[in-house]
């Protein structure tokens, strides 16, 4: 009789595990990502206007007081030079 408890405990754990098996496989009725695919697009365009703005204004600046790429950073081409 003894032996038929400790069958038990194995049993027990079996029906445990197809339970949650069963509960964790679920299909899941979601609203759908509508919401966080509108935020992502929402930042993504926020982020592209950005860019837009500080190009204008780069080349605007450049524009208004002659100024080339490099002279924003000059030490950008600095470790370029071959003649020092």
């Amino acid at each position: 009789m003894a032996a038929l408890a400790w069958l038990l405990i194995p049993l027990f754990a079996a029906i445990g595990a197809g339970l949650w098996g069963g509960w964790a496989g679920r299909n899941r009725k979601t609203i759908g990502d509508g919401t966080e695919l509108a935020g992502y697009t929402r930042f993504r365009e926020a982020m592209e206007k950005r860019e837009a703005m500080e190009k204008r204004e780069a080349m605007e600046k450049r524009e208004a007081g002659g100024q080339s790429d490099t002279s924003e950073v000059p030490e950008a081409s600095a470790h370029l030079r071959t003649d020092a």
